[in-house]
């Protein structure tokens, strides 16, 4: 097999953050109408010239940096360190927990995410449960 199992899982959440990046970073006000409806995107979008344009540089700057976070971990794929493997995995594990936690502590408190909070968890949970499966999956090799 050309890519072993950490690669692919690399690939696939780089795939993710890549997209969802360049979506924040050029059509963050067609999902906001998308996903929360016209009335909602309004409250998000600002309502003052000012406030939609801080909003739209923090959803271009937050864009970008998912985007460069794809790009790194793209690269990551490519590492052949076992160990490294290891850590990172874990790592990615606390980060998607961490993400998770303030969605259900923080995000479900705003008004206007009340609602969508509980997907954004489901996603993180199931991100960081990738990353859970590569570990067993290589402890199972390391301890047979």
């Amino acid at each position: 097999m050309g890519f072993s199992l950490f690669s692919l899982i690399c690939f696939l959440h780089s795939a993710i953050a890549t997209t969802t990046g360049i979506l924040m970073m050029f059509y963050m006000s067609d999902i906001y109408s998308l996903t929360h409806g016209a009335e909602v995107a309004t409250k998000l979008i600002g309502s003052t010239g000012r406030d939609q344009l801080l909003i739209r540089t923090s959803d271009s700057f937050s864009g970008l940096l998912l985007f460069a976070i794809g790009l790194l971990v793209f690269m990551v794929g490519f590492v052949k360190d076992k160990e490294f493997h290891s850590f990172f995995a874990k790592g990615c594990i606390l980060l998607h927990a961490s993400m998770a936690v303030w969605r259900f502590n923080f995000e479900r408190r705003v008004e206007d995410l009340a609602w969508d909070w509980l997907r954004l968890l489901v996603g993180d949970v199931l991100l960081a449960l990738s990353w859970l499966f590569f570990l067993l999956h290589s402890w199972k090799d390391k301890y047979d």
